[in-house]
């Protein structure tokens, strides 16, 4: 079944704001986001629910919405890009060397992290954006300068000249710790009604959707607190007042671009390390070994001969990348069972760092812990001999390789 996912910035004008590349699948070979590959099928783990009570009530610290709206409302703003483009001019007269040109406006959220006027926002807000502005809770609107942009994570981070005194920096949360089930808020400029808040709870942990260049961003947080085109880039909070996401995307199912109880918000851990690479050196950088592989099911150990019940298949290897350089080898044969492909002949990794992996996400991890330039250890097995292959991680192209 195709399920549509939009991004949530709201366009005003001739032109409207893109589609983020393709739908949420279930089941199947995921693209390795920071590993590479080209299939593109992402696997979707819901966390389960248990008894255990949300985090935000065990520690007896829980806000009413309106405290947590009170104290958060200030430090949320409306983020507005303006974008030019030029058409062909249908004058037969016209002057050839002048194109007429239409302005565009995406309106999107953000909300300020520190007294010295850094804006978090989704990158595909301020996408292609030619001047940006930043509206506070008291109608004054600043210009922002991008300090830089991560498409990987569609994460982008803007700075104002502003008094620190008039600036509301709200608190980063940790989104390893919440729990499906737990209350959460989120406030933004739906279709532009500034600072507007919803509530509901964290549906599901460990989603999966696509970046604005086709990477897969992991560990997203699924939300039924209504999101609608606006709230790109603010905040998802947690009943402590704290931002445990940045809310980036709705699922539709295709029948309507607006909201259906199913929103995504990339965790703010995420959010932490790109914004901090960010506000360091002007863009954020992620490490890549270069291979598409897929995950062994244990349905097909025994039909394939397979040496191992955990692991994943390489399916193909890129040319020039680190684990082309380590010898690593992808599939020679390709079997189709029941409809679903499966890579054989090539290596199968069983353990990174020393690490069991038994998913393409696990790996994903063991590669985003790292920094280009860093080495990985990978426990392989090649046939039935193991082996040990040391791979150099390179840096992630601007856009995943077929």
């Amino acid at each position: 079944m195709h399920r549509s996912t939009l991004p949530l910035s709201g366009a005003v004008g001739l032109i409207a704001a893109a589609v983020i590349g393709g739908a949420v699948a279930l089941g199947g070979a995921a693209l390795l986001g920071g590993v590479g590959g080209g299939t593109t099928t992402v696997r979707e783990l819901a966390a389960a629910t248990g008894s255990t009570e949300p985090t935000a009530f065990a520690q007896g610290k829980k806000l009413t919405i309106a405290e947590v709206y009170s104290r958060s409302a200030p430090g949320v703003v409306q983020v507005t890009s303006t974008s030019v483009t030029s058409a062909p001019s249908s004058s037969f007269f016209g002057n050839p060397f002048s194109q007429p040109q239409t302005q565009t406006q995406a309106l999107g959220s953000g909300f300020v992290i520190d007294k010295a006027g850094h804006v978090i926002t989704n990158y595909h807000v301020v996408q292609g954006a030619k001047s940006v502005e930043v509206s506070f809770n008291d109608n004054e609107s600043l210009k922002a300068r991008i300090v830089g942009v991560d498409p990987s994570t569609d994460i982008a981070v803007l700075q104002v000249d502003a008094h620190s005194r008039a600036l509301t920096p709200l608190p980063l949360g940790n989104s390893d710790q919440i729990q499906v089930g737990d209350e959460v808020v989120a406030i933004g400029n739906p279709f532009g009604l500034d600072r507007s808040i919803t509530s509901g709870i964290v549906s599901a942990l460990q989603r999966g959707i696509t970046a604005p260049n086709n990477y897969e961003i992991d560990h997203v947080i699924q939300t039924d607190a209504a999101l609608n085109h606006g709230n790109s880039g603010g905040p998802l909070l947690n009943a402590q007042g704290q931002v445990i996401g940045v809310n980036s995307q709705i699922q539709t199912g295709g029948t309507t671009d607006g909201n259906v109880g199913v929103g995504f918000a990339i965790p703010i851990n995420t959010v932490k390390t790109v914004v901090a690479q960010i506000v360091r050196s002007g863009r954020a950088q992620h490490a890549y070994i270069g291979i598409s592989a897929k995950p062994i099911e244990p349905s097909v150990v025994q039909q394939f001969h397979l040496p191992t019940s955990h692991g994943l298949l390489v399916q193909g290897v890129q040319s020039g990348t680190g684990a082309a350089k380590a010898g690593l080898h992808g599939s020679t044969s390709q079997v189709t069972v029941q409809g679903d492909t499966w890579p054989l002949g090539g290596d199968i990794i069983v353990a990174a760092d020393g690490v069991p992996v038994s998913s393409i996400a696990a790996l994903r991890d063991a590669v985003a812990a790292k920094q280009p330039g860093d080495t990985i250890k990978l426990k392989i097995l090649r046939g039935t001999k193991k082996m040990t292959v040391v791979v150099k991680l390179g840096r992630q192209p601007a856009s995943p390789q077929g």
